[in-house]
């Protein structure tokens, strides 16, 4: 082998050893910052527990919670309802009858007409009134 193809061989060999080197140093860096970032991470958490925990017992002292917590045994299971649907008549709702933006919805206690008249059309002739349109 002549001598230029030897230099060439070390300078190679120099270049490998320097990058496997790179790496290794790389890899020891980035595995330092992934500890420092869990340990950081990890007592950052530990505080704000920490922090919450005591906002939330001191809040605790100073409102009486417990009254709050039962006011669902008061309600009368009777009193939840799920909507339902109620169709427009000649004696309530006439100006809705047939009409595409009808809703009908009964939430609460409470008819959803349409989203322009929330309570319905005063009389027999709404200004927004637009026929169904039936898709086959």
């Amino acid at each position: 082998m002549e001598k230029w193809q030897k230099d060439f061989l070390e300078l190679i060999e120099t270049a490998v050893d320097e990058v496997e080197r790179l790496f290794l140093e790389v890899t020891t860096t980035v595995e330092t910052l992934f500890e420092l970032s869990g340990e950081f991470s990890e007592h950052l958490h530990n505080t704000i527990v920490t922090e919450v925990e005591q906002y939330l017992a001191d809040l605790n002292d100073d409102v009486d919670l417990d009254s709050y917590w039962h006011l669902d045994d008061l309600m009368d299971d009777s009193e939840i309802s799920f909507p339902y649907s109620v169709e427009p008549t000649p004696q309530q709702h006439p100006a809705c009858m047939g009409c595409q933006h009808y809703h009908g919805q009964v939430y609460g206690g409470n008819l959803m007409v349409c989203a322009m008249h929330p309570y319905g059309w005063d009389d027999s002739n709404c200004p927004d009134w637009e026929a169904e349109e039936f898709e086959f």
